[in-house]
């Protein structure tokens, strides 16, 4: 499968920019839908989920490390790598990552569905705006509205996927400090941490493959010093890493690496608002998949996000930022 990988990503880096960043986000829609419905089937409820999400960095440095050595970068890449260009380039936004996904459980604990799920889509606005800030890149009126519209069918899609969870039942203080506080911060720390990434492929010369190698590692070690005090922690040392792992529990962790992979080549060449239109619209994906394989229909959510997820991404393509000629 990686040398099949390998084969496309050769092609992919041959074609012209603007079929590169078309043809990654398609294989990045398709990846990420296919593995959340893979999940779904081959993960068991006893697979505990820091060994899950452990195997999957892992597999996914593995990956890497094989298509650098195939394109022949890796001898170079070893030679050059330093660690405080290492630290600088993705220790930073993996350390962001870490700490956002935190922030995120405590929120979602304290918030209802509809709240959470507006707050939380907010991010992309922050991505759009470190973007700017950090890179200079600036977004047309049709492009922010196209963002609007993204935003609003991620809001239909979460709502849809958490239509079960009610109202927190919190009071407002904790409501506000323990729910809203928080996923205001992880959605700040989102928008920073993929503009960084961006920066650093684009600005910093930083191949997405050494990205994504060493974001793994850094998350991989943050989730090993979690484990000492975490619940998943004492599961893994009470049962073993493996414990209600299958055969089909490798597919996902297969799929996830591939597609983190893919969505590494979408923030380098396409850029962190785009990917933020991968990930919604890997949703709608997974939707179709699930009416094509296990017969459910789409819910009413998903068939409103549907045409707003479309609209949005045909904007957002059709008119990028022009910069104003000056006069003479």
């Amino acid at each position: 499968m990686v040398c099949r990988l390998h084969k496309a990503l050769y092609g992919f880096r041959q074609a012209p920019r603007a079929c590169r960043i078309l043809y990654s986000m398609a294989l990045a829609h398709l990846l990420q839908g296919i593995q959340c419905l893979v999940s779904g089937k081959c993960v068991m409820r006893e697979v505990i989920v820091t060994s899950f999400v452990l195997a999957c960095e892992v597999t996914k440095v593995i990956c890497a490390l094989i298509l650098l050595a195939k394109e022949g970068s890796l001898g170079r890449l070893c030679r050059e790598w330093t660690l405080v260009g290492s630290l600088t380039a993705s220790g930073l936004p993996a350390a962001i990552y870490a700490l956002q996904n935190s922030l995120l459980q405590i929120s979602y604990r304290n918030l209802d569905s509809l709240t959470f799920s507006i707050l939380n889509q907010t991010k992309l606005f922050f991505t759009a705006l470190f973007t700017y800030l950090i890179l200079r890149q600036k977004q047309s009126v049709q492009q922010i509205g196209a963002l609007v519209l993204l935003i609003i069918a991620a809001v239909f899609l979460s709502i849809g996927e958490g239509s079960g969870k009610g109202s927190s039942g919190n009071n407002p203080d904790q409501i506000l400090f323990q729910g809203i506080i928080p996923v205001l911060i992880a959605s700040v720390l989102s928008g920073l941490a993929s503009s960084l990434c961006q920066w650093a492929v684009q600005v910093k010369k930083h191949t997405s493959y050494l990205m994504t190698i060493e974001m793994s590692v850094v998350g991989s070690l943050c989730l090993l010093a979690s484990m000492y005090k975490s619940p998943d922690g004492e599961a893994i040392r009470k049962h073993g890493f493996f414990y209600g792992w299958t055969a089909f529990t490798l597919i996902p962790v297969i799929f996830n690496a591939v597609g983190g992979i893919l969505v590494g080549l979408v923030t380098a060449h396409a850029g962190g608002v785009r990917k933020g239109f991968v990930i919604v619209s890997a949703l709608l994906v997974t939707a179709l998949l699930q009416f094509v394989f296990d017969g459910k229909p789409p819910s009413f959510y998903c068939l409103l996000a549907l045409p707003l997820v479309i609209s949005s991404i045909s904007i957002y393509q059709k008119y990028p930022y022009k910069a104003k000629k000056k006069e003479a």
